[in-house]
C-alpha cells in the first residue's frame, strides 16, 4: 500500500494533512494565526517520537522550542491526538513513574515522515520570520542571563547588566533612526 492509498489524517488521503508524501504535508502553505490543523499535530508527534520516546509535556516543549516559540500546541490538542494515534495502533504508551511515555509501533514508524529538510514545525518558524528570530534571540538571552544570575560572580552579574543596558540603548537608537 502506497502512502497515497492509505487513509489520511483529518479524513484526507495521502498520509498527513494535504498532499501526503514527501513535502506534501509540510510544504509551503498560507497560514495565519497559531492554530494547527489535525494533520500537522499528528505528523509532528510521529516525527518527534521517531527520534525518541517522550511524554506529553516533553512533546509540547519540543514543538515550542523547535518552532522558535511560534507554535505552542496545548495539552488539549496534544493529548487527544496521542490518544487517537494510540487507537490507530501507531503509538503505544507505558507508565514511567508519574508520567506516561509514548513510543512508535512498527506501523507508526512506517507512517512517520521520512527525515527530510522540512519538518512539521518549520513552517511555523518560517512564518514568523524576523519576529520569530527576535523572539528566539530574546528567549536565548533570558536563558543566558538566568545562568549568569544563578552561577556568576558579582563582577559577572554587573558586566551582564552593562551589556543588557547597552543593547537596550542600541535598540532604542535603532527605532529612532539613529546609529548606535
Amino acid at each position: 500500500m502506497t502512502n497515497n492509498e492509505r487513509p489520511g489524517f483529518g479524513g484526507q488521503r495521502g498520509g498527513f494533512g494535504r498532499g501526503g508524501g514527501p513535502g506534501g504535508a509540510f510544504g509551503p502553505r498560507e497560514r495565519r494565526g497559531g492554530r494547527a490543523r489535525r494533520g500537522d499535530i499528528q505528523a509532528a508527534l510521529l516525527t518527534l517520537l521517531a527520534e525518541e520516546d517522550m511524554h506529553g509535556y516533553q512533546i509540547i516543549g519540543e514543538l515550542a522550542e523547535r518552532s522558535g516559540g511560534a507554535w505552542r500546541p496545548g495539552a488539549g490538542s496534544v493529548y487527544p491526538t496521542l490518544r487517537l494515534l494510540q487507537e490507530q495502533g501507531l503509538i503505544t504508551s507505558r507508565a514511567d513513574g508519574t508520567k506516561r511515555v509514548f513510543s512508535l509501533t512498527p506501523a507508526g514508524r512506517r507512517m512517520a515522515p521520512a527525515k527530510t529538510d522540512t519538518t512539521p514545525w518549520q513552517h511555523y518558524r518560517e512564518a514568523e520570520g524576523a519576529r520569530g528570530q527576535l523572539r528566539q534571540a530574546t528567549e536565548s538571552l533570558v536563558g543566558a542571563l538566568a545562568q549568569v544570575e544563578a552561577t556568576g560572580t558579582e563582577a559577572e552579574n554587573a558586566r551582564a547588566a552593562q551589556i543588557v543596558a547597552a543593547a537596550r540603548k542600541a535598540v532604542y537608537l535603532m527605532l529612532a533612526g539613529e546609529d548606535a
